[in-house]
């Protein structure tokens, strides 16, 4: 295992920061990419990359964007969870980069 350097605690900061901002109230809302082996066979990585370019291009803060493994819906993937402060966490299934866009801006934006 290599060792960590300062710019990796630096990274890991940074993290539980924006890990922290949302339990704190602070951030708006949590995406979480599901990326377990079948999400990533289904395209999830093009679903990550839509909301990544997405959040970049309007350049929204306060939205965590975080990847977790499979959540046991294999059949239904790429698949996505929003969590917005306050509100119970909702599952999207069957994406692609539009509606991952639309989900953005529909839910996590606009609630």
């Amino acid at each position: 295992m290599p060792k960590l350097q300062p710019q990796d605690l630096d990274r890991i900061r940074e993290e539980m920061a924006r890990t922290m901002s949302l339990r704190e109230g602070q951030a708006q809302a949590k995406i979480t990419v599901h990326m377990g082996t079948c999400g990533i066979a289904a395209g999830a990585r093009k679903v990550m990359s839509a909301l990544m370019g997405a959040l970049a291009e309007k350049g929204i803060e306060g939205v965590i964007l975080t990847t977790s493994g499979c959540a046991g819906l294999c059949s239904r993937e790429p698949m996505l969870t929003v969590e917005r402060r306050g509100e119970a966490p909702v599952k999207y299934v069957d994406l692609d980069e539009a509606k991952a866009r639309q989900i953005l801006e529909d839910h996590v934006l606009s609630g």
